[in-house]
């Protein structure tokens, strides 16, 4: 292994492929990438898997398979930076220099911070469609349900695919409704927000989809804590600023933790020291790191205020190359990134919202013609199978 490199990226999910792709087709001909990972996943597809809507198998392929041809696969994990010297320290303890770095490693999920979680995960009527592991589960276990209380919880602060722990609870809503169960069943909608989505366009069309289900949504308020042993989640009530805490039984729950940058990050140089959750500090437009201009961050481990989704990445991919080539070659970033994020939304089996917006957190709508402010079939269909279609022969090839 060469112990320098023009250009180093951490991390070979859906930004770093997409990032070393484009610079490869661009000219460059010394990219690194670091990442142990020996299966690539499109994680969108584990909310479908979790409904009973596509097989686990078809959201793998080997990691080799996606790497582009030309790159330096360093297969090891990156455990620090060393800004000043310009070096990753792998876990090996040997440290790679870089000219310019990429950082996008992706989210960690923080499930020390849900108390009882991790002990009955998978067991006991709890799941969680945020382990590729526990996706089949989370359909057993709804596939099996007749009755009783169906939780389902979204943790506060910035996580990835802030739309998923709603789509799993209408997939199963959508279940239960078609196997004539659904009355039996009390299902709760846990979420910290003051609304049901932060565009109020797209939250109207929710609130009507969570009435035709009948669904028990408690705004402002956050599963913080489970006890498995009673079968009971414990609910902290933020609306009235004294976090009034309660239980709520449960025969099902399907749970989401909070989220945070990798560790390594948070106690890091490269981290925002004013972002509670330790991601990368960048400039929310150019992606570019705000003290170190050799540095670049996307995806889910950056900074910028955007909703954390693939679509987020599709976009940020093309402004991170065109800056990094232009500081490469001495001049300023020019290109801008404007948040623009989408969250396709499956309202239903066969139906999706399709949520466009950018930091403006207005629709920003990119179909032509299509309303996609509306639950649709054509749309469920480009999530189901166009979307992967992209993700696997464009994006991943710099492409789209």
């Amino acid at each position: 292994m060469s112990n320098r490199h023009r250009i180093v990226i951490v991390g070979g999910g859906s930004a770093g492929i997409s990032v070393a792709s484009r610079l490869l087709r661009a000219g460059e001909r010394d990219v690194a990438v670091i990442d142990p990972a020996e299966v690539h996943y499109y994680q969108p597809l584990w909310t479908l898997v979790g409904g009973g809507r596509a097989p686990v198998a078809e959201s793998a392929r080997p990691e080799l398979s996606v790497m582009p041809k030309g790159a330096k696969w360093i297969r090891e994990r990156a455990v620090g930076v060393d800004p000043e010297a310009r070096t990753v320290e792998l876990g090996s303890g040997e440290s790679l220099g870089y000219d310019f770095l990429v950082v996008c490693p992706g989210i960690a999920l923080d499930w020390d911070r849900l108390p009882g979680a991790s002990e009955t995960l998978g067991r006991n009527g709890v799941s969680s469609n945020y382990e590729v592991e526990l996706a089949p589960k989370t359909w057993e276990m709804i596939k099996d349900m007749r009755a009783g209380t169906a939780v389902f919880s979204m943790p506060s602060g910035p996580i990835k695919c802030a739309g998923a722990p709603q789509k799993i609870a209408y997939l199963a809503a959508d279940w239960w409704r078609k196997q004539g169960v659904l009355q039996n069943i009390h299902i709760v909608l846990v979420l910290p927000t003051p609304a049901m989505f932060g565009v109020p366009e797209f939250s109207k069309v929710l609130e009507g989809v969570v009435a035709r289900y009948g669904i028990d949504v408690r705004l402002q308020h956050e599963v913080v804590e489970i006890d498995p042993t009673k079968r009971e989640v414990v609910v902290a009530n933020r609306s009235n600023g004294n976090d009034e805490k309660f239980t709520l039984g449960y025969d099902f729950a399907h749970l989401v933790p909070p989220q945070s940058a990798p560790g390594w990050i948070k106690s890091g140089p490269l981290a925002d020291p004013a972002n509670p959750g330790g991601y990368v500090q960048i400039d929310k437009n150019t992606m570019r790191h705000t003290r170190f201009p050799e540095v670049f961050s996307l995806g889910d481990a950056g900074s910028s205020p955007n909703s954390k989704t693939g679509a987020a990445v599709r976009k940020q991919v093309p402004v991170v190359v065109e800056n990094l080539l232009a500081a490469m070659n001495g001049r300023e970033p020019t290109a801008s990134y404007d948040g623009y994020a989408s969250c396709p939304l499956t309202t239903a089996r066969n139906r999706m919202l399709l949520a466009e917006f950018d930091y403006t957190m207005k629709p920003h709508p990119t179909f032509p013609v299509i309303n996609t402010q509306k639950e649709r079939y054509d749309m469920w269909l480009l999530k189901r199978y166009g979307l992967p279609f992209m993700y696997w022969n464009l994006m991943l090839r710099g492409r789209a």
